[in-house]
């Protein structure tokens, strides 16, 4: 407890390069997470996936989220039990399978297993990560560290996201197959609309036309039209025809047989260089003191600050530590009152990070981009450009996580994105298409980076007492994992009662509800150790 009063040099380099190894958990959770909210407008027509099965639709999403929730079981059964690093090294593993798999899988069913080995990967890096690198920062830097975890999520999701963007061919927009079809009928509707231009439209076309993809979509589609909608009933048919017409050209390219396959195997190069680096990254201190390895626990610590330091800190982690069966995992342990409690809060703040709705525009980012009037081209520059704002923020993240503090963050965000999600519920609602409607989607995702998406794994890293964290961090993850998974299973369902105005209308609610829940119990953490910590909240 007194060992941060006292002036005590750190070895920076070593604590920044193991953190930095075990959050690249988070870089392949990240990547593996995104990449198929990209590749989705590509596999679909691969494996016959329309409009009219949103079930089919919700599973190939959520596969993975499946493996996250047994990856989180087996993280609780196992965390306390074999240690960190050979679970982390065991997810590097996994997703190292996941990505040949799913790049190499030749059927519907193959795409799932793969998906979910992914997925349980996820679920053990999730988990692991952020714990590990919790257990070893010094508390005044723990925070920054522990958004380290963050950076290489958001650094996960970019690189999927330019990944597809680099390997996806162009493709020509409903609306320009139309006009390819039936140039009578979109001169017809140009010649009213001075904004509109047949031959710079056409010849825009032209230039990424693939011949035969276009000759199936004439054979197919012969009797369409270019048209301009008017009605909401005239909008929703459009859509839909719009989504037949791109599925059917897409399914006669490379992009529909091949391009969605190298976006998912590209993560082979990065998951196999994490399970390797992971063997040579220590074991956590405060589990080895945990199994009675005082020794190596002292020897690992005083790398990070000295001598002093580490005895301290092993003296200081001993004494929270529940006597005779300190090694032993209890989960009826969990059920005592008082760790309810703070299990129910980290299970909040796990859920409420899913459910704030963000997450949704990453998953599903064709449908809301579409829904903001995006062809698939630009949606996949929108989507680069907003994994780009993601980057930035959770750098203000880090930056201030130290100096704010979590729960002035946890705030920010919720409130933030209450705001937002109203306007763009309002946009949605009115047919409002455009930048502007792109910026609001960019400012919500800058507010959640900032503030909700790293804060929360910072939180549930540090509120749990040493003798359970990892059994009830696995409790807070599982229910991360089940909410991300419903939430993903739902999304097309939602959206389709709802609307895309309904949907964000709903989650500008769940974001008011946690705001009100946050101001009343949210602790704040910033600048003490995790044994102090335990005694506030605890003892």
């Amino acid at each position: 407890m007194d060992v941060e009063k006292r002036q005590v040099s750190y070895n920076i380099k070593f604590v920044w390069l193991i953190c930095i190894v075990a959050a690249m958990g988070g870089l392949l959770f990240g990547y593996d997470w995104v990449v198929v909210g990209g590749a989705k407008a590509f596999y679909e027509p691969f494996f016959e996936i329309t409009d009219d099965t949103p079930l089919i639709r919700g599973i190939a999403m959520s596969s993975a989220l499946f493996g996250c929730i047994i990856g989180a079981i087996v993280s609780g059964m196992l965390a306390d039990k074999l240690g960190r690093k050979r679970l982390l090294i065991s997810s590097g593993l996994l997703f190292t399978i996941s990505a040949i798999g799913t790049g190499l899988s030749w059927s519907f069913l193959s795409y799932n297993i793969a998906r979910i080995v992914g997925g349980i990967g996820i679920g053990l890096a999730s988990n692991l990560s952020p714990m590990y690198i919790a257990e070893i920062s010094p508390a005044a830097m723990r925070g920054k560290f522990v958004s380290i975890n963050q950076l290489t999520i958001v650094i996960g999701i970019l690189a999927a996201q330019i990944t597809n963007w680099a390997i996806a061919q162009p493709v020509p927009t409903a609306d320009q197959l139309r006009l390819l079809v039936n140039e009578a009928s979109a001169v017809a509707v140009m010649e009213k609309d001075p904004e509109l231009d047949f031959q710079e439209t056409k010849q825009e076309a032209l230039d990424i036309l693939n011949q035969t993809a276009f000759d199936y979509v004439r054979a197919e589609f012969p009797d369409i039209v270019y048209f301009k909608p008017t009605t909401d009933e005239q909008i929703e048919a459009k859509k839909k025809q719009d989504n037949r017409i791109v599925a059917a050209y897409i399914s006669q390219t490379w992009n529909g047989s091949h391009g969605w396959r190298w976006m998912f195997g590209t993560e082979t190069v990065p998951a196999f260089l994490f399970f390797l680096l992971m063997f040579f990254v220590p074991e956590s201190p405060r589990w080895l003191v945990k199994y009675g390895r005082n020794d190596q626990a002292r020897r690992i610590l005083a790398r990070v600050g000295g001598a002093d330091y580490a005895a301290a800190e092993v003296r200081d982690i001993r004494d929270t530590l529940a006597g005779e069966d300190i090694a032993r995992v209890r989960f009826k342990d969990l059920l005592e009152p008082k760790l309810t409690k703070i299990i129910g809060l980290g299970v909040f703040l796990a859920v409420f990070q899913q459910w704030c709705g963000i997450n949704v525009i990453f998953n599903y980012a064709q449908e809301v981009f579409q829904e903001a009037g995006y062809g698939v081209n630009k949606m996949f520059l929108n989507i680069v450009i907003t994994g780009a704002v993601n980057l930035v923020a959770t750098f203000v993240a880090i930056y201030t996580v130290d100096r704010l503090g979590r729960k002035a963050l946890m705030l920010i965000g919720a409130g933030g994105l209450t705001c937002l999600y109203a306007l763009l519920g309002t946009g949605y609602f009115l047919h409002s298409t455009g930048i502007h409607m792109l910026l609001l989607i960019v400012i919500s995702i800058a507010c959640y980076a900032m503030s909700l998406a790293p804060v929360t794994w910072v939180l549930i890293a540090e509120l749990f007492p040493n003798r359970i964290r990892g059994a009830a961090m696995s409790i807070a993850v599982l229910a991360l994992w089940i909410a991300c998974t419903a939430l993903t299973l739902s999304f097309p369902h939602l959206i389709k009662a709802l609307g895309a105005n309904g949907a964000f209308w709903m989650y500008g609610g769940i974001c008011a509800a946690g705001f009100i829940v946050m101001v009343r119990s949210l602790p704040e953490t910033k600048g003490k150790t995790l044994e102090d910590i335990e005694r506030e909240l605890v003892d």
